[in-house]
């Protein structure tokens, strides 16, 4: 399944992106994601939202470079594989933004999928 675009540019109810979210986590929970591997990524996610308020050009240079830390927790624990191809695809619709404003509601629109998918992951029994 791949991430549609739509959750970035024209899903202002929302709807796509919680069922995404869901069918996401779902997949995680079967591969076996547990909870510590990805309240660790989401960890760092937390702290590029923090650091977007304050300075957004280092905080989209951290979110980029989310991406080889990606490539390297799926090389240590193929589990994280299906989470870094919903991710990967996430940050580079954020990059895609054409200015400020849209980059800044395309982060948004990040953040909300990742909580939803923590969410779903938790709700759906993800183990720990």
């Amino acid at each position: 399944m791949t991430l549609p675009a739509a959750i970035f540019k024209s899903d202002e109810s929302g709807a796509e992106l919680v069922n995404f979210a869901r069918q996401t986590a779902e997949r995680l929970v079967k591969d076996g994601l547990t909870r510590a591997q990805i309240r660790n990524i989401f960890t760092e996610v937390r702290r590029i939202e923090a650091l977007w308020e304050i300075d957004p050009a280092a905080a989209l240079r951290r979110l980029n470079m989310l991406k080889p830390k990606l490539d390297y927790q799926t090389a240590r624990a193929k589990e994280v594989a299906y989470l870094r191809d919903v991710l990967i695809p996430a940050i580079e619709q954020v990059n895609s933004g054409s200015d400020k404003n849209e980059k800044d509601r395309r982060f948004q629109r990040f953040m909300d999928l990742f909580e939803g998918i923590l969410a779903y992951h938790r709700a759906l029994g993800g183990r720990n």
